[in-house]
């Protein structure tokens, strides 16, 4: 009765008062049912077909008054009724459905926007914590299946009403038999709860490998590149037959689960009923019309309580996915970085002086000693280019994750112009910045689209200005249809020199006041790599360009260089200020890539 609880909570935060306003139809429905039923023992009686006396029922005073009146217009005013019924019932029945699917998609839409909210405005940690599979997991398969939950518990609360209508109904006319029956079918629900029980953990197991199928599919068609270069088919072929067999079986146990159930609740339905009827003849001697009515109203009980197990263990397969969905949402709000302003109420933050970082120390997992980044002290100055080098793994792209916000400091300070980051002026911050990975993301649309992203309003001229900037227009123009080209899943349509150049071109087209790069090169042949250089040369004084540079020959122009090894700052200068401090951690490096290069021109 909890996971119905649980289900009753969601909905009714979601819907209110058009669930209750269902609900009270539903009861008017169950009514109009019963009184329905009630008319049968007059209509047969009059027919002739069979002598009823109603002497010590409760119809004794429809009889009567039916018997006043002609046989010809008593049985038109029944059947008059009952067809009045009939068209009252199936009108209130196609309001009740309509309202219902309002409810039950409007209820899958508001998980699905709800859970997207959260995700959106979560901070970067929890990114980091998450993998995105689970993600795109939870926000497909199990809200649809939460979905499907509101369906079955709303055929549930149906169901119920119905059955409590006509039990009621059935007391009125025999208090004694009705309650014989009810205590046997209350035996009988209690002995099916454990099929409740074995539905939940079914539940729990589905949503565990559909996690599992998604995040190993996502793997692999990421990763298909490596498995068609290194002939991994066979491997992941078997990976797959193996998980999608333990789906399949998980499905026919469900099934065999849901057949089971339903047999035995027949099974002994049958002999209930059975039983029931020897008994009210034999031992509470029930009166003809009495035991007709009961036997009608049971008759037509049994199916709608038999609807209710399977509802129950319906609803018991979904309560995981709804958990999961709500415990996410949970999450996220727990990790929500700001309330999000729209429109052009925030503006983006102008930086005059520089941005510095005051004993900044960071680490991933508190539960560790090891830190990411530990006592980090650096000034960033206004307008000029900061470059920020260092062995794999020493910090860089942490430091660059500091300054865009995107991690919370663990202590120290982040000052932007002598002023503390904070909550309030993230937001800012944010829209002052465009950001250049090294892997350049872009949408499967046409470049004027994936341009257009950050700078809905930009006239064309804008975005050939752009172009020019990151040295992308030259290729550009020779495409196909220009801008309005398609480019493919994540831009596979072009080389990786040119995607770099137009997600450059894009950044640009926002006109940001701070230009992050991190390592936007490192994949580049030379020739891409100088018109990038060039790029940045042109951008020089215009914005603050702070770069995380795997080859240091794309920072030779820098203004400052900072130096960091195990999340500490070891040097921090002008580039050939650097280069001539013998036996220093740049200097090696900047050995090290020239032996490469000079290796490679000699091959």
């Amino acid at each position: 009765m909890k996971h119905i609880v649980y289900f009753l909570r969601q909905i009714h935060a979601y819907a209110g008062k058009i669930l209750y306003i269902n609900l009270l139809a539903m009861l008017f429905i169950s009514l109009l049912d019963g009184v329905g039923i009630l008319l049968l023992i007059p209509m047969i009686s009059m027919s002739g077909l069979v002598d009823i006396d109603p002497t010590g029922t409760p119809l004794v005073g429809i009889f009567d008054f039916l018997q006043s009146n002609p046989l010809s217009v008593g049985l038109s005013i029944i059947l008059g009724l009952f067809v009045l019924i009939v068209i009252g019932q199936n009108l209130l029945q196609r309001q009740i459905a309509i309202k219902g699917s309002i409810i039950q998609h409007g209820f899958f839409r508001h998980l699905r926007v709800k859970t997207y909210d959260a995700l959106l405005h979560a901070d970067w940690g929890f990114y980091i914590k998450n993998r995105k599979s689970d993600l795109i997991h939870l926000m497909t398969a199990e809200i649809a299946r939460a979905g499907a939950g509101t369906h079955s518990f709303l055929q549930f609360l149906a169901s119920l009403i119905f059955t409590c209508i006509q039990v009621v109904l059935a007391f009125w006319l025999s208090p004694t038999i009705t309650t014989f029956v009810l205590a046997s079918g209350l035996i009988l629900l209690l002995f099916n709860r454990k099929f409740l029980k074995l539905s939940l953990e079914l539940g729990n197991r589905q949503f565990t490998l559909g996690k599992n199928y998604l995040g190993g599919v996502t793997d692999q068609i990421n990763g298909i590149k490596d498995i068609k270069s290194n002939t991994l088919e066979e491997s992941r072929m078997q990976w797959f037959h193996k998980v999608t067999k333990s789906m399949e079986e998980e499905q026919i146990e469900y099934t065999r689960l849901k057949t089971k159930s339903q047999l035995y609740y027949k099974i002994a339905s049958s002999v209930l009923i059975a039983g029931f009827i020897f008994l009210a003849v034999n031992l509470f001697n029930a009166q003809a019309a009495q035991l007709m009515l009961i036997i009608v109203i049971f008759s037509r009980l049994w199916p709608r309580v038999a609807g209710i197990q399977a509802s129950l263990e319906q609803i018991a397969t979904t309560i995981p996915a709804l958990k999961a969905v709500i415990a996410l949402q949970e999450e996220c709000r727990n990790a929500r970085e700001f309330t999000l302003v729209s429109g052009g109420a925030v503006q983006p933050l102008q930086v005059h002086r520089g941005m510095e970082c005051r004993d900044v120390s960071f680490r991933y997992n508190r539960n560790e000693s090891k830190f990411a980044l530990k006592s980090i002290n650096a000034f960033i100055p206004a307008n000029q280019m900061t470059a920020v080098v260092g062995p794999s793994g020493a910090g860089k792209s942490t430091l660059i994750d500091l300054l865009m916000g995107l991690n919370q400091l663990e202590s120290g300070e982040l000052l932007i112009d002598g002023k503390p980051l904070t909550s309030s002026n993230l937001q800012s911050l944010r829209r002052a910045i465009s950001y250049v990975p090294q892997d350049p993301f872009l949408f499967n649309e046409s470049i004027r689209e994936n341009l257009q992203l950050v700078a809905p309003n930009a006239s064309e001229a804008e975005m050939w200005e752009a172009l020019e900037f990151s040295s992308a227009a030259e290729f550009v123009r020779k495409l196909p249809e220009g801008l309005d080209t398609l480019i493919g899943d994540r831009g596979i349509r072009l080389s990786g020199g040119e995607r770099q150049r137009i997600v450059l071109a894009r950044a640009i087209l926002r006109k940001p006041s701070i230009l992050v790069l991190d390592e936007a090169t490192s994949a580049l042949d030379t020739e891409n790599e100088s018109k990038i250089q060039e790029a940045l040369e042109r951008l020089k004084g215009k914005m603050t360009i702070v770069v995380i540079a795997h080859r240091l020959s794309t920072i030779r122009n820098a203004d400052q260089v900072v130096v960091l090894n195990e999340g500490e700052i070891i040097q921090q200068g002008g580039f050939n200020q650097l280069a001539k401090e013998k036996r220093s951690m740049f200097s090696n490096l900047l050995s090290k890539q020239m032996e490469v290069v000079h290796s490679q021109t000699s091959t």
